[in-house]
């Protein structure tokens, strides 16, 4: 299946959701691989949207489950979350809710990107933000480490989080989705070693192993160390309030689209 393909196809997709579930499909991107730009060639494709419910159900006493999930097969993996439980992750500066709205593949645009983006910056925490790249490098960097090969889309699962916290250390803001922008981030003597480790992953199958690369290694155990002593000097300024986030639910389910 082309990208081609699944931009015809993922509207459809929606379209039936929305019809058989009676929700409002708000926003659909692609997430994961492909949306990082380091996608294999039978990668499969991640449709991820947000949604919202008729006004009434939210007033029911009967709570409804707060994510719609298709089966997984070998083409995609679709699954959307419900407007409550997208803000109510906001608030915790949740980094997927970032990175779902910042897709660069988008498959449903409904405006509700712009009128959330207010939000996104109110909400942002670099503390919160960094824990989360941080721990998910760090994971992943003991599989990297387990063995002598590895396969190559773990290189990636480490180097992507890692590039992100050295963007949000930077800039003090939440990181592009594209592997490509963050990129610049790279120690110059550390690149070469990533496009060929990039160009292997982008043309290989998923399963595909690679040897340890030492350059790689080393730049990724200083990367940790180095955000792990930043996070040390952050003070907590997580927003702590709902009362915007109940005005923007409000108004979303009140509004008639």
């Amino acid at each position: 299946m082309t990208q081609e393909e699944m931009n015809r196809l993922v509207p459809e997709k929606l379209k039936e959701i929305e019809e058989t579930l009676h929700v409002t499909v708000l926003w659909a991107c692609e997430s994961g691989s492909r949306a990082w730009g380091f996608a294999s060639p039978d990668s499969d494709y991640d449709v991820r949207f947000l949604y919202k419910r008729q006004q009434e159900d939210y007033l029911k006493l009967e709570r409804v489950r707060d994510v719609i999930e298709l089966p997984v097969d070998a083409v995609w993996d679709v699954s959307g979350w419900d407007l409550n439980k997208t803000l109510g992750l906001l608030k915790k500066s949740n980094p997927t809710v970032f990175e779902w709205l910042n897709s660069p593949i988008v498959y449903c645009e409904t405006g509700f990107r712009e009128r959330i983006a207010p939000l996104l910056k109110e909400y942002f925490s670099e503390e919160r933000m960094l824990h989360h790249y941080l721990n998910t490098a760090r994971s992943n960097l003991v599989t990297v480490m387990a063995k002598d090969t590895v396969r190559a889309k773990k290189y990636f699962y480490v180097l992507r989080p890692l590039l992100a916290c050295a963007w949000i250390m930077k800039y003090h803001e939440a990181p592009p989705v594209p592997f490509d922008a963050l990129c610049g981030l790279l120690p110059e003597d550390v690149r070469p070693a990533v496009n060929a480790l990039l160009a292997v992953k982008t043309a290989s199958r998923e399963a595909e192993e690679v040897p340890q690369d030492p350059v790689i290694l080393k730049y990724v155990q200083e990367a940790c160390s180095t955000a792990e002593a930043y996070l040390q000097t952050l003070p907590d300024h997580n927003n702590t309030e709902w009362e915007d986030l109940d005005r923007f639910f409000l108004q979303e389910i009140s509004s008639p689209e």
